[in-house]
């Protein structure tokens, strides 16, 4: 979380949230701070997880639209988290800081099963497959939404605003930003129609989803925009890729690739048609996360505070943007 926004929130500012949400004030642990600050609580004996946002990241519309699809999303039989009220009734409550800015909090049920590593057995084919099921399955049912009356949909996704890297990155990184535009503008000629854009998580890695052993259940909906369907699917393999292997050469980073498109594409193909175009499209969204993940982490993590492993990683993905070379190549 940027220092700034750090010096804002208070124990005041939580337990405010925790209590209007009728929450556990006492038996409560913090699970993340890095775009949110994210609280594992409970309420009447069930866990829950509380999620309180800085107004510089999410405004309320943006929020209450991502409640809004959640709902949508369970309602069609995809297993993601629901929505909490408050003792109010409010899906997002709100909480001004002593600057003048706001935090909001959205209170979720827990997901089921448990959290995966990506050096864990269970990260095999079979993950891979349920994994491409659960993707699909949303995709499908994402075609149909229309936003509640009153809600106003959520942003597309050239509207990311880490995407203006030359607001976050060094100076001298001009290459990046040259490669970022022809990037972005190469994405806004790819052709957009139901059945390969829309509504999507556009943040589905082994971090946001936990495993049951038969399927998996989606959180962490933060993201959300519109996109490409074939977004969703770069994702899972971008960040399998880039958490599994540290120390590797590219032709080991392929083979997996290879192997975990294959299962993951198996599954996504039982629930919804595979997106026109995929192999090409593929490298294309890749390369873009390369270059969200790189402005994201200028944005959050002053230079004092990137351990050595992140600085290698740091390195890796410019040199990626620079050579205009994806994580994966098939």
């Amino acid at each position: 979380m940027e220092k700034a926004v750090d010096a804002l929130m208070t124990d005041e500012i939580l337990h405010h949230f925790l209590s209007i949400f009728s929450l556990d004030t006492v038996n409560y642990k913090k699970l993340g701070d890095f775009e949110n600050y994210v609280y594992q609580t409970s309420k009447h004996g069930e866990e829950l997880i509380l999620r309180i946002t800085h107004s510089s990241h999410r405004k309320l519309q943006e929020l209450l639209s991502e409640v809004d699809w959640m709902s949508f999303l369970r309602a069609e039989g995809v297993k993601v988290p629901r929505g909490v009220p408050s003792q109010d009734g409010n899906m997002v409550e709100a909480l001004e800081a002593y600057d003048g800015s706001v935090f909001y909090a959205s209170v979720f049920s827990k997901a089921e099963g448990k959290p995966i590593s990506v050096h864990a057995p269970v990260f095999n084919k079979e993950l891979f497959y349920v994994w491409g099921r659960a993707v699909g399955k949303m995709h499908t049912a994402t075609k149909s939404y229309v936003p509640s009356a009153g809600t106003i949909p959520r942003m597309q996704w050239h509207e990311e605003e880490l995407l203006n890297v030359e607001k976050y990155i060094p100076e001298k990184d001009q290459l990046i930003v040259q490669n970022t535009k022809e990037l972005l503008n190469l994405l806004q000629t790819l052709p957009k129609h139901k059945n390969n854009y829309g509504l999507i998580h556009t943040d589905i890695h082994s971090g946001n989803f936990f495993y049951d052993g038969k399927e998996i259940q989606v959180f962490d909906f933060d993201d959300c925009c519109y996109h490409w369907f074939a977004s969703d699917i770069a994702i899972p393999l971008y960040y399998s890729l880039l958490y599994k292997f540290k120390e590797a050469d590219q032709s080991e980073i392929n083979g997996f690739g290879r192997g975990f498109l294959d299962s993951f594409l198996d599954g996504y193909q039982l629930e919804n048609e595979i997106p026109g175009d995929l192999e090409k499209h593929l490298p294309l969204f890749l390369r873009l996360r390369d270059i969200t993940l790189y402005s994201v982490l200028h944005k959050k993590i002053a230079p004092e505070d990137r351990t050595p492993q992140l600085l290698k990683m740091m390195k890796s993905i410019k040199d990626r943007i620079e050579r205009n070379v994806p994580i994966y190549i098939s």
